[in-house]
């Protein structure tokens, strides 16, 4: 057994500053790092040292050369990869274990095997675990296309395009039976080069209407195993998740062969450390399929320890000390429900387009029983252009369902944000909504309750410092379809605009002034000078966080002039290109 005296973080924000809270507790030297870009971060305040690695943003924080560098400069012990960036890189783990660092993870070997979706659902087929029907990794070109062929012509419509190597929700389309399947193809192996520089894709029969349960597992590497009990992650948005509960909501019977085919899974693989094993269940049957295993601390293990009472960052950095676990399953005790929502810097009216580059002039934030905060924002905080939109995640405790759904609306109603637009306010409208809290949603439950979006904006008034808020008229807020011509008057005065709402976006396009409607990279432009357009031609592929968005267009016309090409970047607002109307 080896003691750990000192650990650098490879990661940033909240997840740096959770680590670094259970790192103080245990007497050990936190060491943070980060780009120039991010010098201001608020969980630099809290580590012992703090190391600049570069000024490339996000490109540094995956560089695993460097961070193993500053390791060894700094002479750590271990390395915690908290999650995102290169918490599931297999290469980073083995790159530490060349090194002699210790990686609070599982073994690179098991990290790869799990990281591939194919060979995970190898894994749960000889646990004896039900797994969603799937291929194997999709060879380009012809052949490729060819074998998705076969699939969809022996399982059907729906299907699942998946990233072999993904995870974190991306990487991920649907195929109804009216998209044409080379180009998604393409599309799919290109989103997967990007997001995990590995465009292998397979096909999985998607399940319809699922709920998305995930178990928590602890294991040593001694061979013992144990399950800290389910979450539901349902509520998603773009297969990310927005809110987690736990306990799930399971039939006894359910839930118990769940947790036993969690940790049959994770023996299996011979699986070390904190992992969680994901299902997709059929809320009708009970039935339930292997999803995959997220080989890292999740984001909402918070949700876990609310109900367990235990530091799952504490019992990762025993297990990776090579110490046994030091109780069994019938030791842990779940108690009460726990529910987390992760307020964002984003507008849910337009598409949950980031709020980068604005500064919280206030904060205020709730306590109380049963409240917990992990976060980092503070007054004067700018939300970041190049990394993630998250402030804060709320995290409450209930004894019962509806005094937790109660403590969450109080505590929402409680924070005071003024600056950017934020998720709060959808929040408090789910909290409203009946079949949630019937406690009753599945993955498809933001596309089937579109009233969630219906809120009004609340309108903040400041005065000698104190914030006074209130809820503006549903017409003054909710999102609008433009309609009708465009006046000159009307038009020049948003051409002199320096910043745009997405409705005067929109206005813009009917007039021919195609705005980007958010931050992003410009992939493809579908057009040239002089090319004839009919409403609901594809002018522009923009690339943000993963995603691809089509620029339409609003009118007919012809194109008079393009302003971007490939491989640029362009902020809301930028003018893409102006089409000529006739």
């Amino acid at each position: 057994m080896k003691k750990i005296k000192k650990v650098l973080i490879a990661n940033r924000g909240e997840v740096a500053l959770r680590i670094i809270r259970t790192l103080k507790e245990l007497d050990i030297t936190a060491i943070a790092i980060y780009e120039k870009s991010d010098s201001d971060g608020y969980y630099l305040r809290f580590a012992d040292e703090t190391v600049m690695i570069g000024n490339q943003p996000v490109k540094d924080y995956l560089d695993v050369e460097k961070i193993i560098r500053t390791a060894r400069e700094c002479n750590a012990d271990a390395v915690h990869p908290g999650y995102g960036f290169l918490s599931e890189s297999a290469a980073f783990a083995e790159a530490c274990e060349k090194s002699g660092i210790l990686f609070i993870g599982p073994p690179s070997g098991v990290m790869r095997d799990l990281g591939s979706k194919v060979i995970a659902r190898e894994i749960a087929v000889r646990a004896g675990i039900p797994t969603v029907p799937g291929t194997e990794s999709l060879p380009p070109g012809p052949d490729g296309i060819a074998l998705a062929a076969a699939f969809i012509d022996r399982h059907g419509y729906p299907v699942m395009l998946k990233a072999t190597a993904g995870g974190g929700g991306r990487g991920i389309r649907r195929l109804s039976g009216r998209e044409d399947l080379k180009e998604l193809l393409e599309r799919a192996r290109s989103e997967a080069r990007l997001a995990f520089n590995d465009d292998r894709v397979h096909i999985e029969k998607a399940i319809e209407h699922p709920r998305h349960i995930e178990i928590q597992v602890l294991a040593d590497r001694y061979g013992n195993v144990v399950h800290l009990g389910s979450r539901d992650c349902s509520i998603q948005r773009r297969h990310q998740k927005l809110l987690e509960i736990a306990p799930a909501n399971l039939p006894a019977g359910t839930a118990e062969a769940m947790h036993s085919a969690a940790v049959a899974v994770a023996k299996e693989a011979r699986y070390v450390s904190a992992g969680t094993v994901e299902f997709l269940v059929d809320p009708r049957t009970g039935e339930f399929w292997f999803l995959e295993v997220n080989t890292r601390l999740q984001v909402e293990h918070t949700v876990t320890e609310m109900i367990t009472g235990l530091d799952i960052v504490r019992h990762q950095i025993h297990i990776a000390e090579g110490r046994a676990l030091d109780f069994g399953q019938e030791q842990i005790r779940f108690n009460g429900i726990a529910i987390e929502v992760r307020i964002n810097a984003e507008d849910p009216h337009n598409n949950f387009l980031p709020e980068g580059g604005k500064h919280v002039d206030i904060y205020h934030s709730p306590g109380g029983p049963g409240i917990r905060l992990d976060g980092i924002i503070y007054r004067g905080y700018r939300i970041p252009l190049a990394y993630d939109s998250l402030l804060v995640k709320l995290i409450v405790w209930g004894y019962e369902w509806n005094q937790t759904v109660q403590r969450l609306k109080r505590a929402l109603k409680d924070f005071s944000i003024v600056g950017p637009k934020t998720t709060i306010p959808l929040y408090l409208s789910i909290c409203e909504e009946t079949h949630f809290q019937e406690r009753t949603f599945d993955t498809g439950y933001l596309e089937t309750h579109q009233e969630i979006f219906n809120y009004p904006e609340p309108v903040h008034y400041i005065i000698e410092d104190t914030v006074y808020t209130a809820q503006a008229d549903e017409s003054e807020t909710a999102p609008e379809k433009a309609a009708g011509p465009v006046g000159k008057e009307e038009l020049l005065l948003l051409m002199e605009k320096k910043h745009l709402t997405a409705h005067e976006i929109e206005i813009l396009a009917r007039a021919g002034v195609i705005r980007s409607p958010i931050k992003g990279k410009v992939t493809k432009v579908a057009l040239e000078i002089g090319d004839v357009v009919l409403v609901g031609d594809i002018l522009i592929d923009l690339e943000a966080m993963k995603m691809h968005t089509h620029i339409i267009a609003e009118v007919d016309g012809r194109v008079s002039d393009v302003l971007v090409e490939p491989g640029d970047n362009v902020d809301v607002g930028d003018t893409l290109l102006l089409i000529q109307a006739t």
